[in-house]
């Protein structure tokens, strides 16, 4: 009769399957505690951001006559505990459509607003863009719209890391053949948030454009990419600092509006159109490598382009959607449960 013996699995096995069990463990779930529109009055209501600046909550987006053309204005909202909205500010620059605002704050401590600024020859064929910025410091003045960079780019957001502020751009070139043209994204970065500095372009096909960066813990920077060509499948990037050695990982999604956050625990959580079935605004789980489709908030029609701000264990996403008919802005909060 043979004694019996413990079984033994091998190290890196039991390593595999505590990493595993962890993961699991740790992944949150999200409960949705409310979403409410909070904005209806321009006539045509979208592109959001938010953010928490001096004890107060804002939230921006532009107002215009339709999703392109028009001379698109800026609003932001304020409101003191996240409950009723009110107009705080609203920039405009004539014969501008100013769009797709970005808040951040500056090394400075200033609220930084990056702008698109499109032109019209007509009401809605592009005749130039070129971006802006905006400093405020208290979310109610702000400066004079002022470019940066040069005429083409399209510097989709600002993200601050030790300092320095780091944003792709995304320009058009001619093709080689002559015949259209290519968009190509380029890495920037900035110490004031008005003059910038090329790191590299990436080599990414698939015409990139509205890309955000966040960075980890321990300093690599990560890239969410949409691509409007080839497959279309939005990209995720990572580098170590310089950040001029990137690698690229394809999604299973196409990307409209992309935006992420990380959170204190290390999660990480983003926002994108979700295009199957009819375009609606996901939630996705995020990691370094891959996105998975966790909800669907309601919206419809012309959807997306959220802002993400993490406040006394709550997951807030400001967001805009057509599903009542008008565009409209609404603002969902969860509660991420283990």
């Amino acid at each position: 009769m043979r004694s019996a013996r413990p079984l033994m699995l091998p190290a890196l096995l039991c390593c595999s399957l505590i990493c595993v069990l962890t993961t699991r463990l740790s992944a949150s779930e999200p409960e949705l505690l409310s979403v409410e529109k909070i904005w209806d009055q321009g006539e045509h209501n979208a592109f959001t951001d938010i953010i928490r600046y001096k004890d107060r909550f804002f939230i921006t987006f532009r107002e215009s006559e339709d999703h392109v053309g028009g001379d698109g204005k800026i609003r932001v909202l304020v409101s003191e505990e996240g409950e009723n909205w009110t107009s705080a500010a609203l920039l405009e620059e004539e014969g501008v459509d100013l769009r797709d605002p970005k808040f951040s704050i500056t090394p400075e401590g200033e609220l930084m607003l990056s702008l698109g600024g499109s032109v019209y020859r007509g009401t809605k064929t592009l005749k130039s863009r070129q971006p802006r910025v905006s400093f405020s410091d208290d979310g109610f003045n702000w400066s004079e719209p002022e470019k940066i960079l040069e005429e083409g780019d399209w510097l989709w957001r600002v993200t601050w890391h030790e300092g320095v502020g780091y944003g792709s751009s995304r320009i058009q070139v001619p093709n080689e053949n002559g015949k259209g043209h290519t968009k190509i994204a380029s890495l920037y970065k900035t110490t004031d948030g008005r003059n910038y500095e090329k790191i590299l372009t990436w080599d990414i096909d698939g015409n990139p454009n509205e890309t955000t960066l966040r960075f980890l813990p321990d300093g690599d920077m990560l890239a969410m990419i949409r691509r409007e060509s080839a497959d279309a499948m939005g990209w995720i990037g990572r580098s170590a600092p310089p950040y001029t050695d990137w690698k690229f990982t394809p999604t299973d999604y196409r990307f409209g509006g992309p935006n992420f956050i990380i959170l204190p625990s290390g999660e990480m959580w983003a926002g994108s159109r979700h295009y199957p079935g009819g375009a609606k605004t996901g939630l996705f789980r995020m990691t370094p490598e891959k996105l998975d489709l966790v909800t669907l908030l309601p919206s419809g029609g012309d959807t997306s382009y959220p802002g993400f701000l993490w406040h006394n264990d709550i997951l807030w996403m400001s967001y805009y959607a057509s599903h009542e008919g008008k565009t409209s802005i609404y603002l969902a909060k969860f509660k991420l449960v283990d």
